[in-house]
């Protein structure tokens, strides 16, 4: 995003290496009409890699957006999601990236929850994708929104699109995956997307 006659567009930093989110994030922004342009991780060469230590995803998104929003100088918008799933007591909630044992394997991450409710009937195959979005400034004030999205898990994985447990993650009142949906699409719907979504007027008001 660029700047607008209202001025130039405000910098924000999004702290994450990944960059699906940095595009839902932009198509977020330009539906809100923020006038921001956002900057990845990629532009702050020794940033640190904040360890996620907190017991909430509300509590890793802040140590990100505050450990990142320190060290550029900028303010700085940091998620941390998950998948909860009904049968294993709400996990891997905020292990869900690292549930393998390894941090970011999406694919054995998605088989290792397959595996672990191969024997739950469908009927008791709920989940909830829940996700914490944060906006840290580098003055330290911070606004801390929540999005999140029930539904069930199928067997197989399907579909192509998003990442992490999409192909497995059928939400409520659809027949198709968050993996199956076109990106815009899951935006609307998704934990991320809400979590974003409820940040975006705090962004506008804050820095557009």
């Amino acid at each position: 995003m660029s700047g607008t006659a209202a001025g130039p567009a405000a910098r924000l930093v999004i702290a994450t290496a990944n960059p699906g989110k940095l595009t839902e994030l932009a198509r977020i922004l330009a539906d809100d009409h923020a006038n921001v342009a956002l900057v990845s991780l990629a532009e702050f060469p020794g940033a640190p890699d904040v360890v996620e230590t907190g017991v909430t995803f509300a509590e890793n998104a802040l140590l990100k957006a505050h450990a990142i929003a320190d060290f550029s100088g900028l303010p700085t918008v940091a998620d941390d999601s998950g998948l909860c799933v009904d049968a294993l007591s709400g996990m891997p909630g905020v292990l869900s990236a690292r549930w393998s044992g390894r941090h970011g394997d999406d694919r054995a991450n998605l088989r290792l929850v397959l595996a672990q409710v191969t024997d739950v009937p469908d009927e008791r195959r709920g989940a909830r994708f829940v996700c914490a979005a944060a906006l840290v400034s580098p003055g330290g004030e911070e606004q801390v929104t929540e999005g999140v999205v029930t539904g069930r898990l199928i067997r197989e994985p399907r579909g192509q699109h998003g990442f992490g447990y999409d192909p497995i993650f059928v939400p409520d009142g659809f027949d198709v995956t968050t993996a199956e949906m076109d990106p815009a699409d899951k935006d609307k719907i998704s934990h991320r997307g809400r979590a974003l979504r409820a940040l975006a007027p705090v962004i506008r008001r804050s820095l557009g």
